[in-house]
């Protein structure tokens, strides 16, 4: 049995038909709760499903999203969710996911000025606590997807010449049906 990804401290997750998740390096069953933890510790792992063998980690990852979302303390806003929704199937979707990342990334980076900044703001005043505690819950958001993002980005696959030239040959595709789509709202 493979414990974990050759080398890269990946955790296997298998998820079998019953819904349980079996935790390869344990050798037991978990919850999603512990993956979220998992995440928030900075562990990567990668989720499949034992019987086809298909990553579905993006899936549990979003599974577990919706969990945290309906506990009550929610941190995608509606007038956020609708402006995603609205990007399925837009020319600029395989955009989103670059752009939502860089975002991320850049938050986490400057994060500690942005506390330092609100702390400063609020220094003194009754806000001063409530300043505190909201910074205190952004962190833990902003780790949870930065640990994500690297989750799904730490072991890419060796890359062959055949799939850059896929790659390259997709990336042409695209770029040829945004130009058509540009020259019709042109013409």
């Amino acid at each position: 049995m493979v414990k974990s990804a050759e080398g890269s401290g990946t955790v296997i997750i298998k998820k079998y038909a019953n819904r349980r998740l079996y935790n390869t390096e344990l050798s037991s069953y978990i919850t999603l709760d512990h993956l979220a933890q998992m995440t928030r510790d900075g562990r990567d792992f990668k989720v499949i499903d034992a019987k086809t063998e298909e990553d579905i980690t993006h899936n549990i990852l979003t599974q577990i999203i919706m969990e945290e979302e309906n506990r009550g303390q929610t941190m995608l806003p509606v007038p956020f969710l609708r402006q995603l929704i609205s990007l399925y199937g837009d020319s600029m979707q395989a955009m989103v996911p670059q752009y939502l990342e860089a975002s991320m990334d850049a938050f986490r980076r400057n994060q500690s000025q942005f506390r330092q900044a609100m702390e400063g703001a609020f220094a003194g005043g009754p806000f001063a606590e409530i300043a505190r505690r909201n910074m205190d819950m952004l962190e833990a958001a902003a780790s949870a997807f930065q640990t994500q993002a690297k989750a799904g980005a730490a072991t890419p696959p060796p890359a062959s010449a055949a799939s850059k030239d896929d790659d390259i040959a997709a990336l042409k595709a695209q770029l040829a049906n945004l130009q058509s789509k540009l020259d019709k709202l042109v013409d």
